[in-house]
């Protein structure tokens, strides 16, 4: 009995658990143009479903008492944006020395430079029982601000070219 208790507590955990096993037993259920049609579910309806979701289930007082934690948000965007950028290209520096491929530390380092997902973001934060309202402002906000920084970010980062000239030279 106590195994059920901990399955339906941790029922986030377990349903990822799960994902991952089914997409390891039967992937093509979930590629471009299969049954699932991710390119489709994934990009709007899930990510739709969230947000109305998270809507639904927050009072208006909240959202808008969230707004007003300036520094909340000044905090949670610069350390998406400014901070984490900056420690991973710190960590691929000391990554460079050894003899791992170049364009796969680019790569780790267009990734670091993104932001989170905007439903990961939500919902783990409410599955720890954080502020909800302060993720979905600073998800969508974050999101909007990374369109008009990532390029000039990525240029400072990776202070050349992101596309190889020679598309050979990336094996």
């Amino acid at each position: 009995m106590r195994l059920l208790e901990r399955m339906r507590k941790e029922w986030f955990m377990v349903g990822i658990v799960v994902a991952i096993v089914g997409a390891k037993l039967e992937p093509s259920f979930g590629v471009n143009g299969g049954p699932l049609k991710p390119e489709i579910t994934v990009s709007y309806i899930a990510v739709a479903t969230i947000f109305f979701n998270s809507g639904l289930s927050l009072k208006t007082e909240e959202l808008t008492s969230a707004l007003v934690h300036l520094k909340l948000h000044l905090f949670i965007q610069i350390f998406t944006l400014a901070f984490f950028p900056a420690t991973i290209w710190l960590f691929l520096q000391l990554l460079s020395i050894t003899s791992i491929n170049e364009w796969l530390l680019k790569g780790l380092q267009t990734v670091g430079c993104m932001p989170p997902p905007v439903s990961s973001a939500v919902i783990l934060t409410k599955a720890v029982g954080g502020n909800e309202a302060a993720a979905i402002f600073n998800s969508a906000f974050g999101s909007f601000l990374a369109l008009k920084s990532l390029p000039r970010r990525m240029r400072i980062y990776l202070q050349e070219h992101v596309v190889p000239e020679n598309l050979h030279e990336c094996k």
